[in-house]
């Protein structure tokens, strides 16, 4: 085998070795192989606290999420113009409300925050509320109509929201489950239903 050869062949290896190691290092040690997973496992393991931020619901009530205290709290962000994958949150979250009060149980609630406060009224969230039949007690829509208040939670839950050329938005979707304590403990994908009404029904 000649001198160049084994000198390309070992500069190919060492390459490999660091860029294999650099994604090992990147990825959590092949654990999170995207940035969503990337943070839930973040979320998951350091559970993150969650800023006093005042909302206001569809009855024009003003409450906090410390309200929520010694209740576990699934929540969606959602705009209630969206033709999208809002609905598909809405109806997860429909069936969540069913099955919670199926299970009578008082330590899981529902809360769907709207990033789009100025068209998203305490008024506008009652009619959308209309369609699911929620009554405001297990399920509440929420705004908050601060604006530097809702970038706030939106950086605690990491939800990014982009306004696209025709005023609608473009956004991630998850369902974040808040434990008893009031911190984001985990996340879940929209199609992981199942997975976030046991953890929010888990008793601990």
């Amino acid at each position: 085998m000649s001198g160049p050869f084994v000198r390309t062949a070992i500069s190919i290896v060492i390459v490999l070795s660091l860029g294999i190691g650099a994604l090992c290092v990147g990825t959590d040690g092949f654990l999170a192989l995207t940035a969503e997973q990337a943070r839930r496992l973040a979320v998951a393991r350091a559970p993150r606290p969650l800023p006093p931020v005042t909302l206001e619901d569809q009855n024009g009530r003003s409450f906090r999420l410390a309200d929520y205290h010694g209740k576990k709290l699934l929540v969606d962000f959602i705009y209630t113009r969206c033709r999208t994958i809002c609905g598909v949150l809405s109806a997860d979250f429909q069936r969540l409300a069913g099955l919670t009060r199926a299970a009578n149980t008082s330590g899981a609630e529902l809360l769907s925050i709207s990033f789009d406060p100025d068209a998203d009224t305490p008024a506008a969230l009652k009619a959308y509320a209309g369609r699911y039949v929620v009554d405001g007690k297990v399920w509440r829509f929420a705004r908050i109509e601060d604006r530097a208040a809702l970038g706030e939670m939106l950086r605690a839950f990491d939800v990014v929201v982009i306004r696209d050329p025709f005023g609608d938005f473009q956004h991630n979707a998850a369902i974040y489950l808040v434990d008893e304590n009031g911190r984001l403990v985990h996340i879940f994908g929209y199609d992981e239903l199942e997975q976030a009404a046991e953890a929010a029904m888990t008793r601990r």
